[in-house]
């Protein structure tokens, strides 16, 4: 996927994205919180031949679904999104991991780490968004961790996945 990021002075930020499959999609964030998403024709990249717009509550909602923070696909383990230098990444907490049975607390995520755990979802599916310190990582949870890139994959490597591996 190719993505072009353009300034537009006193408006916002566009994004040109040309996906796998050539579709070109063309997002406007402006200052004032609308987005509009505009669709083009595969054989005529200057038409748009869709279009509509969200409001700031509308488009954050609709962010989430895509990006699998109330439903991550069952085939897909892990899955990390970036924006610029933040990562967003799913992990599972594996068996013989630090993290098992252990409280985001006493693991001193926050702190050791430089991350936020931004939502657990348990094996019963029960979802937790922003959990708190008390909170108790099991064995199967899936750990939705944001931060830099680095600092994701030190915290998944050494209290998400399993010691020995």
């Amino acid at each position: 996927m190719n993505i072009r990021e353009i300034e537009l002075p006193g408006i916002g930020k566009k994004y040109e994205i040309i996906t796998k499959s050539a579709d070109k999609i063309v997002i406007i964030i402006h200052d004032d919180g609308r987005r509009e998403i505009y669709y083009f024709d595969q054989e005529d990249y200057e038409e748009a031949i869709a279009s509509t717009t969200f409001d700031d509550s509308e488009a954050r909602k609709i962010a989430a679904i895509i990006g699998g923070m109330t439903y991550a696909p069952k085939a897909l383990e892990t899955i990390e999104m970036a924006f610029d230098d933040l990562v967003i990444e799913w992990s599972k907490v594996e068996p013989g991991a630090l993290a098992v049975n252990q409280t985001i607390g006493n693991l001193n995520i926050r702190q050791s780490y430089e991350v936020n755990i931004v939502a657990i979802i348990k094996r019963n599916h029960q979802k937790i968004h922003t959990p708190g310190p008390e909170t108790i990582l099991e064995v199967g949870d899936t750990v939705i961790v944001s931060g830099q890139r680095n600092q994701v994959k030190k915290i998944v490597k050494e209290i998400l996945s399993r010691r020995d591996g």
